[in-house]
C-alpha cells in the first residue's frame, strides 16, 4: 500500500467522527489551534527559516519567496482567520428551502460535509493552517500535500494542528499529511476516487493543469489570475491612482494582484502620465499598446503574449481603449474569471460592467486585492474557483458542503 493511500483509508474511516462534531467540538479544536500557533511562533518562523535558505540556494525566484515567507505578522493573521473561522456560524445541519408541496410532503435541503478533501499547493505554507480550519468546522477530513520548499514549516503546523485535535478526542487522522515530497504520491492520490471526494490544487498554472489532466477525483481549480482593472472616462482620477498603485503594488506575487491596466482614451492622456510615473517610482515594468506609448514613451512594446500574461511580479501590460464596450471584450478574451474592477463615478456604467463581466469577482472602485476569501468574509479559503461548478470565486465554508435532499411526510405513498 502506498503512502497516499494509507493517509487517505484512515481519513476517511476517520471524518464521521469531525462530520457528527458539534459545533462547540469543532470551534474548541479551532481555539486550540489559535493558542498553539500563537504559543509557537518561535519555532514555526524558525522552520520557515530553515525553507526560506534552502529554497534560496536553489535558486527559487523573488515570487516563490514571497509565498513562501512567514513573518511574526503573517502568522498573527494566520491566528486572526482561524478566530474568525470560529466566529462563522457551523454550516452543517442548515435546513434551507423547506417548502410545502400541494400533497402535504414537506421538502427541502440540509448542508453536508463533502467528506475527503485533498490539497496539493506550492509554497504557501499559510494553505495549511487555512484549509485544515476551514475542513474541521465544515466537518470535513483533509489530506495536505504541501510543496517540498515549505516542508519544515508545514510539518510543525502540521503536528500543532494534529495536538489541537488530539485534545479534544477526535482522531488526528481527519488531518492527513503527506511529507514526503515525491511526486509519485500526488498521481497515487489523484486516483483515488473511492476514498477523496475533492481535488483543491492551489499554485502555479503548471501544477492545476498537472492535477486537472491526472485526476479521477473531481478538481476544484483556477489556473491563473490575471485580473483587470479598466478606469473608465468617468473615473475619479485620485480613486484610481491609489486603487491601481495598490492592486499592482501591494503584493505583486499574488493570484489577485492586477496584471492588465485598461484605460479609457478620453481620460488616457489626462491619466496616464501620472499613473505612470506613480508606477516607475515603485519599480514597476510598463508593456503598453501603440496608443498607452505615445502618452507615456518609456513603456516597453506589449506584444499579444503580454494580454494573457499572469506576471506575478512588478510588470504592468497598460492599453488604452475606444469604450467599456472594448474593455469588457478585451477582458472576455483574455482574461482568466477571476477579478476584474471598473473606476468609475457613472452608475450606468458600473452596472453595466457588473453585468457583463463574467468573472467569479467584479468589482466597483475597489482593488482586486480584495479577491479574498478572508476579506469577504469568509474567514479563511480554501482556495479560488474560476470553475463553475460547484464554486465560483473564493471558496470557504458554505463550498466545503453540498446539499442533500430531505422530505418529511405523513405516510404518504404515490399514486
Amino acid at each position: 500500500m502506498g503512502l497516499a493511500r494509507e493517509i487517505a483509508e484512515k481519513a476517511k474511516k476517520a471524518q464521521p467522527q469531525i462530520a457528527r462534531a458539534s459545533s462547540d467540538k469543532k470551534n474548541k479544536i479551532l481555539q486550540k489551534i489559535a493558542e498553539y500557533l500563537e504559543e509557537n511562533i518561535e519555532s514555526i518562523l524558525s522552520a520557515n527559516q530553515k525553507d526560506l535558505s534552502n529554497a534560496e540556494k536553489n535558486g527559487a525566484n523573488k515570487a516563490l519567496l514571497d509565498r513562501l515567507k512567514l513573518d511574526e505578522k503573517r502568522v498573527k493573521a494566520l491566528i486572526k482567520s482561524v478566530e474568525e473561522i470560529i466566529k462563522l456560524p457551523d454550516p452543517v445541519g442548515q435546513i434551507i428551502e423547506m417548502k410545502p408541496r400541494p400533497n402535504g410532503l414537506l421538502v427541502g435541503r440540509m448542508r453536508i460535509p463533502l467528506g475527503v478533501i485533498a490539497t496539493i499547493y506550492e509554497a504557501r505554507p499559510g494553505v495549511t493552517v487555512d484549509i485544515a480550519s476551514l475542513c474541521i468546522k465544515s466537518g470535513n477530513a483533509v489530506i495536505l500535500r504541501g510543496g517540498s520548499e515549505a516542508l519544515e514549516t508545514n510539518s510543525v503546523l502540521v503536528q500543532l494542528i494534529k495536538k489541537a485535535i488530539k485534545d479534544e478526542g477526535i482522531d488526528d487522522n481527519i488531518v492527513g499529511f503527506i511529507n514526503d515530497p515525491s511526486r509519485e504520491h500526488i498521481f497515487e492520490l489523484l486516483k483515488l476516487e473511492e476514498l477523496i471526494d475533492l481535488v483543491i490544487p492551489r499554485g502555479g498554472e503548471g501544477l492545476i493543469r498537472f492535477v486537472a489532466e491526472n485526476s479521477r477525483v473531481p478538481v476544484l481549480k483556477h489556473y491563473k489570475g490575471v485580473c483587470h482593472i479598466f478606469v473608465d472616462e468617468f473615473a475619479d482620477l485620485e480613486k484610481a491612482y491609489r486603487v491601481c498603485l495598490n492592486a499592482k503594488v501591494q503584493r505583486p506575487s499574488v493570484c489577485n494582484a492586477m496584471e492588465t491596466l485598461l484605460v479609457h482614451e478620453k481620460i488616457a492622456e489626462k491619466f496616464l502620465p501620472t499613473m505612470g510615473k506613480i508606477f516607475r517610482e515603485h519599480g514597476v515594468e510598463l508593456r503598453g499598446c501603440e496608443k498607452t506609448r505615445k502618452i507615456i514613451p518609456y513603456a516597453i512594446p506589449a506584444t499579444e503574449e503580454d494580454w494573457y500574461a499572469e506576471y506575478l511580479d512588478l510588470i504592468l501590460a497598460v492599453k488604452v481603449v475606444s469604450s467599456i464596450d472594448e474593455a469588457i471584450e478585451h477582458i472576455k478574451k483574455y482574461g482568466s474569471s477571476h477579478t476584474e474592477a471598473i473606476i468609475t463615478e457613472n452608475l450606468e456604467n458600473a452596472m453595466k460592467f457588473i453585468r457583463e463581466v463574467d468573472s467569479s469577482s467584479v468589482m466597483v472602485n475597489a482593488s482586486t486585492r480584495f479577491a479574498d476569501g478572508y476579506e469577504y468574509g469568509l474567514g479563511a479559503e480554501v482556495g479560488i474557483s474560476t470553475t463553475k461548478l460547484h464554486a465560483y470565486g473564493p471558496m470557504g465554508l458554505e463550498g466545503l458542503t453540498t446539499l442533500k435532499w430531505i422530505v418529511f411526510g405523513n405516510g404518504h405513498i404515490r399514486e
